[in-house]
């Protein structure tokens, strides 16, 4: 339901009505826009109790009324911010957990006593969750205004920072289905737990000072440019210097500390009135927010915004922002060292174009008076909670996926990079393949190498030749920012370099890799193609940021690396990242690795980079490679992102073999996997074995992989039987192996194998202590040799399950605290995971795992190669089945995952499967187990995609989301080589 944007407001009432209206803890941004919507209520004649945490300066100086009640009642959080910029996850959650979960029976007593004692007509949240459930406990109807709600929040912070908070999410997503429906404000992100919607247009603070008035008081002149510094406080470590502005500008800022400011910044008081100053100035310098947001745009103010890190709320207010052609985006490097000019100046030039309506405040007025009234908003549908079984997926890519139901807005949809072409590499149907490869000739010269075979790098090609065209198309405002910069990339009269690295599907192996197991690995159809073209620092085309920062150090040109990412908005990333490639020098040495972790972290949406950029370093390091040319880099996966199909290691190998191939650089593919492995180890510091990159490097097209992680031997490349076929089937729960339940089962793996060894050189020098579980009687037989190799066991893996099951299984605890294991043992001898003492690790799942899995692996290669059967299948299956509930058992997996192997068993097991010949006969969680992509096996048949359709319908119906799937493969890197181009000259523009 869309109300009216050209209502005249707030209708008087019959009757007086009493609102209680809760505004959660986080910011300042969500009381003011409750201002705007209790000033309206009281203009009606209402009475407002706001329960805030937030001064009460933020409400009396817009109303002064004896009908605005403040009750300062902290009831939620929001998210934690370590400073102006930066969000804490497992504070966040943790805050919440202590502020809303641990009292909550006290709150729900506290509120629904009080809202009965002021007899209250109707709740309004925003967007207090715990406020909806005490409202309905006390009979009370409530609505919620909002452009964004906690669960949406808080489940990304969930999968990233602590799932063991996973019942926030659940309990938030519950609370808010008791509201009767939601007022929906611009910018908003995706909020299934809500039945019914309403949109309003912005909700806006009035003005009370025309721009004149204001610049007289502040005693500026009209001709001098005015920017307004809105961070809501200074970001950490940050001062302010005469030379951050252009010449002849003025600054005024928000919340400015003690100390003392360049005479061309002005500090303005803590209570100022900051629509007014906003509407005064000719652009906004800040953090995206929604009240900053709606303020640029209701005054058609240019907005230069830097990211905030992990606020999930910031991509969808940024394309609103960029739709209406009012944002600018600053590196937060340029922010700090203040590079501020040439953002500054970019943003004068911009017209925001923003017509739509700001009287969002009168209209969720009038809907909540006559909500209060009875009047009835909402349907008979269910709550989002019940529809939503499944509240953990509700990452914003749920929304974007192809299949999605839920309604995208125009602002919103301009920006959407759909799935199906993922991050920017354009696919073209096979039967236009020889129109298009003539296309690609006719553009371009191929110096070196063959895209015949390969669709989607034919399509690749394409996109870049359209770069040129660029220019052009942004005059009508259709072209992304990222493939803007892309265009002013390359020199297309000089040679590019290009590269093609696939995702993989874990088949068997998974977690064991680390551990030495065999693993067996399909590469997928999907696949990342990087760029690249290194010119002298003469001759590179700099962006106007990074040509002001060079200027700025007076050293003249220097070797630049630039990198341009499509696809950003799928994971809220910069799309662009530069840097002077002297900043991987230390002296004349390149700097540690741990310099470079730490370099690429400082900024958590520009630090993909590692992935791109680490290569070099790691050349540099490993190989002494010096770099004296600029590189520009475009990078261009189809390879979605967090499910679990290594997106990273396609990216992190692309890379490489396009830098080693523009350099000169004759590097094996397995050496370049090698490689590939220490970037990511190291650099982006996730702790993941190897299998990734090999396949990635080492492939072939319909071929599983076979290598043995000890720590790279390839062992051979296994054919897929005709009769049977792999899929792989998203959750749309992302996947990381950054994340807490990888790391920690890998750490248990390691203190498991330490435990192990200890255990044998104690039954070697027979001074194993009493009451352990083993009985030295019985050792007497034990090869000494087998018990000399489990004493320096490198790898879990080389240790079968007999043995395990003889001697250490019952050594081993089920879990320890990491405290205890240090003053044991000391060291866990994993060169990438750190313990840490207060943890509590799971060891002997964790340890019993690879043992296991490498002899399911292996007996399922074996298999592969045996007769034809419909029992060969079922033991298939079977292998992976066990794989699967294995992970279970050592903390890994999610409810989505699990989901999706339930759903195959039923139709493996179904009456109708019965009846006809089976087609589906297993499945498993992949690659770190923490959510992404299952792989099937089943029979290679029409039936067999027949079920897998039935599975992806089931999946939608049960949880919302349409799960994405991979079907097919094509070769490694190493198979593809590289391609050597050159534009040809009358294609140029």
């Amino acid at each position: 339901m869309r109300i009216n944007e050209e209502n005249d407001g707030v209708s008087a009432s019959r009757d007086h009505l009493v609102f209680a209206y809760y505004v959660t803890g986080h910011g300042f941004g969500h009381a003011t826009r409750v201002v705007e919507v209790a000033r309206q209520l009281i203009l009606a004649g209402h009475d407002v109790h706001v329960v805030t945490g937030a001064p009460d300066f933020v409400f009396t100086s817009e109303i002064q009324s004896p009908r605005l009640f403040i009750r300062k009642v902290l009831l939620d959080c929001g998210a934690v911010q370590a400073d102006a910029l930066t969000v804490d996850r497992l504070a966040s959650l943790e805050k919440y957990h202590e502020t809303a979960v641990v009292p909550r029976a006290s709150i729900l007593e506290t509120e629904i006593e009080w809202l009965n004692s002021i007899k209250a007509d109707l709740v309004v949240s925003d967007v207090v969750p715990v406020a909806c459930r005490a409202a309905a406990d006390a009979g009370i109807r409530s609505v919620c205004v909002t452009n964004f709600s906690w669960d949406f929040i808080y489940a990304e912070y969930v999968m990233a920072a602590g799932s063991h908070h996973r019942s926030i999410v659940w309990q938030i997503a519950e609370d808010y289905s008791h509201c009767e429906f939601l007022i929906r404000l611009p910018g908003y992100c995706p909020m299934p737990a809500f039945r019914d919607v309403i949109d309003v247009p912005l909700v806006v603070r009035r003005l009370h000072k025309s721009r004149k008035e204001v610049r007289k008081e502040l005693g500026i002149g009209d001709d001098v440019k005015l920017v307004i510094l809105n961070f809501g406080g200074q970001p950490a470590g940050w001062n302010l210097k005469e030379e951050y502005l252009p010449s002849g500008w003025l600054c005024l800022v928000c919340g400015a500390s003690n100390q003392e400011l360049p005479p061309n910044f002005i500090k303005l008081a803590k209570d100022a009135y900051t629509p007014d100053l906003i509407a005064a100035s000719d652009c906004m310098l800040g953090k995206i927010g929604y009240g900053t947001c709606s303020e640029a745009l209701a005054f058609k103010l240019p907005f230069v915004f830097v990211r905030r890190d992990y606020f999930n709320e910031e991509p969808f207010l940024r394309n609103m922002l960029e739709y209406y052609q009012s944002g600018v985006e600053m590196i937060r490097r340029d922010l700090l060292t203040g590079h501020w000019t040439p953002y500054l100046e970019r943003a004068i030039s911009l017209k925001p174009c923003y017509e739509g309506g700001i009287n969002g405040g009168e209209i969720a007025a009038q809907i909540l008076q006559e909500t209060a009234i009875g009047k009835n908003y909402a349907s008979d549908k269910l709550s989002g909670a019940r529809r939503l079984r499944d509240a953990i997926i509700l990452g914003y890519q749920l929304q974007r996926a192809p299949g999605r139901d839920a309604f995208i807005p125009e602002w919103y949809a301009s920006a959407e990079n759909e799935l199906g072409i993922s991050g920017g590499s354009p696919t073209y149907q096979s039967s236009e393949n020889g129109s298009i490869m003539r296309s690609c000739t006719e553009d371009f010269e191929i110096l070196h190498g063959d895209p015949r075979d390969y669709p989607d790098t034919i399509g690749f090609l394409k996109s870049l030749a359209e770069l040129d065209a660029v220019n052009d198309s942004e005059k009508s405002g259709e072209t992304r920012r990222e493939r803007k910069a892309a265009a002013g990339l390359f020199n297309w009269e000089d040679e590019i370099f290009v590269s093609r690295a696939p995702g993989r599907l874990d088949v068997m192996g998974g977690i064991a890799d680390y551990s030495g197991s065999l693993v067996l690995q399909l590469p997928i159809r999907e696949a990342c193609h990087v760029a690249v073209q290194m010119n002298h620092p003469t001759k590179h085309r700099l962006w106007k940021h990074a040509l002001a920062r060079q200027q700025a150090k007076g050293q003249g040109s220097t070797p630049v690396l630039e990198i341009v990412s499509y696809g950003s908005e799928l994971s809220n990333r910069g799309p662009t990242f530069d840097m002077d490639l002297s900043d991987f020098m230390d002296g004349d040495q390149p700097i540690s690795y741990e310099k470079a972790k730490e370099y690429f972290a400082k900024d958590p949406s520009q630090s993909w980079a590692a992935f791109v950029a680490g290569g070099i370093l790691v050349l540099m390091t490993e190989l002494g490679v010096r770099f004296e040319d600029s590189i520009s880099m475009l990078v261009s996966s189809a390879v979605p992102e967090g499910k679990g199909v290594s997106s990273s290691a396609s990216v992190e190998v692309a890379s490489m073999a396009a830098i080693a191939a523009a350099r000169g650089l004759n590097i094996c593919p397995r050496d370049l996997a090698l490689l590939c492995q220490k970037v990511e180890n190291h650099i982006v510091g996730a702790p993941c074995g190897v299998m990734d990159q090999m396949t990635s490097a080492c492939g072939e097209a319909n071929k599983l992989l076979a290598m043995v992680c000890q720590p790279a031997e390839i062992v051979g490349l296994v054919e897929i039987p005709s009769h049977i076929r792999f899929w792989g089937i998203d959750s749309g729960i992302r996947h990381s192996i950054g994340g807490a339940d990888y790391g920690s089962v890998r750490v248990g793996t390691y203190m498991g194998r330490k435990m192990i060894k200890s255990t044998a050189s104690s039954i070697l020098s027979r001074s194993l202590p009493n009451g352990d579980g083993l009985n030295l009687d019985d050792l007497e037989d034990v090869g000494v040799e087998l018990l000399e190799d489990e004493a320096s066991l490198d790898y879990l893996c080389n240790l079968s399950p007999h043995r395990y099951e003889a001697l250490y299984a019952k050594v081993l605890p089920e879990s320890m605290l990491g405290e205890t294991f240090l003053e044991k043992y000391a060291d866990h001898h994993d060169p990438v995971t750190v313990i840490d003492p207060k943890r509590t690790y799971g060891v002997r799942a964790p340890a019993k795992h690879p043992i296991y899995e490498n002899f399911r692996v292996k007996a399922f290669k074996a298999l592969l190669t045996s007769a034809t059967s419909d029992e060969q299948l079922t033991a298939l299956g079977e292998l992976l089945y066990q794989c699967h509930f294995s992970y279970g058992v050592c903390g890994l997996g999610s409810d989505g995952t699990n989901r999706l192997v339930q759903l195959v068993q039923e139709i493996q097991h179904g009456k109708l499967s019965k009846s006809k010949e089976g087609t589906i006969y297993g499945a498993k969680i992949t690659g770190g187990g923490s959510g992404g992509t299952v792989c099937v096996v089943g029979r290679n048949s029409l039936r067999s995609s027949e079920q897998i359709l039935e599975i992806q319908q089931r999946y939608k119906k049960a949880t919302g989301y349409l799960p994405f799937l991979f079907e097919g493969s094509s070769p490694g890197s190493g198979k593809f080589g590289y391609l050597k181009i050159r534009r040809i000259p009358n294609k140029l523009n």
